[in-house]
């Protein structure tokens, strides 16, 4: 009966019921204090397997705030209509690049302020937005678009090579049936953006840069960043993006999705792991596993460090729960005792068991130190 008891004492699963539990909650728990609000266990799990990482361009590699550094303009209208017809368009957008063309707009005091007519704006993701201003069809966007709303002609005064810098983003003005005008748009690269995405490749992560720009833009910030030529994609919609996902899923990857806008929303949800920068707009916050509350691209490399953290905390504390039965549970069964005449009695096995739990609980609490990045 006694050794019945030994072995019913010893066998209580409290370390093995522990061990995830509490690395998991130690593990979240010390995310939250440095910014990362984590959204399960199962997020821990997915963001340690993760090798290869999705960046959104705008707003996710580049700072999120533009500026409009020229303007050209066809015969139809000067540099000032154009500018005011797009801004009264944009103001109605929550893009950082809209957002741009708003404040150009109204920092100016000689540009007349426009309005678009009720009910008439419409925006299509990753392409550009359209209304009526003033009586006229106005679209904005990039330039396949708005040719494909003016039926203008892919020449339209040259507009479309007015870029100053490959680097810079173009937004194209259409008025009716013509394109009248082109904003250039600049936005500058993070600082610590290119640091961030070396640390990654050297932990066996490939990024890749996705963007609504077009191929030569894309290209360019690739390259400041160090990112390859082969994993840069350009010129996609949000629809695009989540077909970019997938596809690299198919081929056996598993995929961390980092983005900040409206645009980025669907992809987020539709990668392994969605990671959402906290100055972002709150959509793409919702459907996101990590949400980077401070806003900062070096958080991503905190995220899967403490991701694999937490799990070699699960797996030392299973290793010591099965090590723990393993060892006691002959002992607990009298298997000494024809050998030696040693045995346990309740209480010691009682005590046993009471410190493999308490091994474990401070195994998961040590992960607070380990975290201290």
């Amino acid at each position: 009966l006694q050794l019945a008891c030994n072995v019913l004492v010893v066998a209580c699963p409290c370390a093995l019921g522990l061990a995830a539990p509490t690395a998991v909650l130690v593990g979240t728990g010390a995310g939250a204090r440095r910014g990362l609000l984590v959204r399960g266990g199962d997020v821990l799990e997915a963001a340690s397997n993760v090798d290869t990482i999705v960046f959104d361009k705008t707003g996710t590699l580049t700072t999120g705030k533009p500026t409009v550094v020229r303007v050209s303009t066809d015969d139809n209208v000067n540099e000032t209509e154009c500018l005011s017809y797009a801004a009264a368009i944009e103001e109605n957008s929550s893009h950082p690049i809209a957002h741009a063309i708003v404040q150009q707009a109204l920092a100016d005091t000689q540009i007349p302020q426009r309005r678009v007519s009720s009910d008439s704006f419409n925006q299509v993701p990753g392409k550009g937005a359209e209304g009526i201003v003033d009586g006229k069809n106005i679209y904005v966007g990039n330039l396949d678009w708005v040719m494909q709303k003016t039926g203008a002609s892919s020449s339209a005064e040259g507009l479309h090579t007015a870029k100053l810098d490959p680097g810079h983003t173009v937004v194209y003005v259409g008025m009716e049936n013509n394109i009248v005008g082109s904003i250039e748009i600049a936005d500058q690269v993070r600082h610590n953006a290119r640091q961030v995405l070396k640390k990654l490749k050297e932990s066996g992560i490939t990024p890749v840069m996705l963007s609504g720009d077009q191929q030569t833009t894309s290209q360019h910030v690739a390259s400041q960043l160090g990112i390859d030529t082969e994993n840069v994609i350009a010129g996609v919609t949000p629809i695009g993006k989540v077909d970019a996902i997938n596809n690299l899923k198919a081929k056996g990857h598993i995929v961390a999705m980092v983005g900040d806008g409206v645009n980025d929303a669907a992809a987020l949800a539709e990668a392994d792991v969605g990671i959402a920068m906290g100055g972002g707009v709150a959509v793409a916050s919702e459907v996101a596993d990590i949400v980077l509350l401070g806003d900062r691209l070096p958080q991503v490399i905190d995220t899967f460090r403490l991701s694999k953290m937490t799990m070699n905390t699960i797996r030392q504390n299973m290793a010591w729960a099965f090590g723990y039965n393993m060892i006691c549970l002959p002992l607990a069964a009298g298997v000494m005792l024809p050998i030696n005449g040693l045995g346990l009695t309740p209480a010691l096995s009682g005590a046993l068991m009471g410190c493999s739990s308490l091994a474990v609980m401070a195994n998961s609490l040590l992960l607070q130190v380990r975290a201290s990045f």
